[in-house]
């Protein structure tokens, strides 16, 4: 028998799942490495059995070799026909899914400044592949891919027109988990096939795609995945004027500045407590409760921006760890949205419903688990 294996490597994170070549819907197993360097165990879900196993992983590199040495000790190496990674950012030039000969993995590194939460890890996962299956093909799919086909208005920054043909523009993420969602979507409520679509990616990352006819045409993250919604450590819209004034003025560096807003600000930054939603839910703290403040009035505001670009919503679906799992946070975000014809069942909302809509309003909402490995085992069969 032959597999394919798909990785998803985080900063903080590294999931896996394991596919049977030609039948995907044969998931092996699949799991993931958390809390790298922090407490890190390795959860594996095979059939209705999980496992929760500790492991030594200070890094995403120990956390890669956890995970093989438990493939290792369930198929043998040579059983493992191809692997597929999750690349964040794949520029101007790669759209589709990709085998990753030296030179791709050249051209992508040389991106890793646009991404440098993900794409570092991204690519020494791949590193790693190599070393551990080489007879393995390798594949990357790229979560800018989702959005290459948007208007140029969405694209472009008001610059000067060379910085757009250099690669200055807006490419947009978390595109796995919405061409899955649309997909899945689409499945599900056929009907609304056609129509004017919100995805709410609401995650430690988040982002919102408005999607039409099944196509991206605007998001709210741009050049890099700091763009848009705040999140749990990155800071979201922020004016670049703020930038100038930290340089000019505090005499930070580009290092100190990007420090700064990729990993200190956000809910971190803001309620000086987590940059765990839960945390923040369950916390009595002013700070805890402001935080959460701005992230509703942001999303709320970025909705509003999406269905501007749509020119009308007629449902929107939320997702991501924080979309699936906080009925507070849907019923905060969708209370000041019946002037879009969006309502929330408290009921449903509460058990999590695929649909939550209330009766009130003409647009639907719904609530819909992301799965970006099946994507990505998807788009290796189609290479292989």
């Amino acid at each position: 028998m032959s597999y394919y294996l798909t990785l998803n490597a985080g900063s903080s994170s590294l999931k896996f799942a394991l596919y049977e070549a030609g039948n995907l819907d044969n998931r092996a197993f699949y799991g993931q490495v958390e809390a790298i360097g922090l407490t890190p165990r390795l959860v594996v879900h095979k059939g209705d059995e999980v496992k929760v196993l500790p492991v030594e992983a200070a890094n995403s590199s120990e956390a890669l070799h956890a995970i093989f040495d438990h493939i290792a000790g369930a198929i043998p190496k040579n059983e493992i026909k191809a692997v597929g990674h999750r690349i964040v950012h794949g520029g101007v030039s790669f759209d589709k899914p990709t085998v990753l000969s030296g030179s791709v993995l050249k051209a992508l590194d040389a991106l890793s400044p646009l991404a440098p939460l993900h794409q570092p890890h991204n690519l020494a996962a791949v590193e790693a592949a190599i070393s551990e299956f080489p007879d393995a093909v390798q594949i990357g799919c790229f979560d800018t891919a989702f959005h290459r086909g948007h208007p140029w208005v969405n694209d472009t920054f008001a610059l000067p027109r060379r910085f757009y043909d250099a690669g200055v523009r807006r490419y947009g993420f978390h595109g796995l988990s919405y061409e899955y969602l649309t997909r899945a979507f689409t499945e599900k409520v056929p009907e609304l096939a056609r129509g004017r679509l919100i995805v709410a990616h609401l995650g430690s990352g988040a982002s919102l795609c408005a999607i039409k006819d099944g196509q991206s045409i605007g998001s709210t993250m741009g050049f890099s995945a700091l763009d848009g919604l705040p999140m749990g450590t990155r800071c979201g819209q922020i004016d670049p004027g703020v930038l100038l004034y930290l340089m000019e003025h505090d005499a930070m560096t580009a290092a100190e500045i990007s420090t700064l807003l990729y990993k200190e600000s956000g809910l971190k930054g803001l309620s000086g407590i987590s940059s765990d939603m839960r945390a923040l839910e369950q916390s009595d703290d002013p700070h805890a409760t402001e935080a959460i403040d701005y992230y509703v009035f942001r999303v709320q505001r970025e909705i509003g921006a999406m269905a501007a670009v749509l020119g009308g919503v007629d449902a929107i679906v939320f997702s991501g760890g924080v979309g699936e799992n906080s009925p507070y946070i849907r019923d905060r975000i969708l209370d000041n949205l019946g002037f879009l014809g969006l309502s929330v069942d408290p009921v449903k909302n509460k058990s999590a419903e695929f649909e939550i809509s209330g009766s009130s309003g003409q647009g639907r909402t719904f609530v819909l688990p992301t799965n970006e490995e099946i994507v990505i085992a998807r788009a290796v069969e189609g290479l292989v």
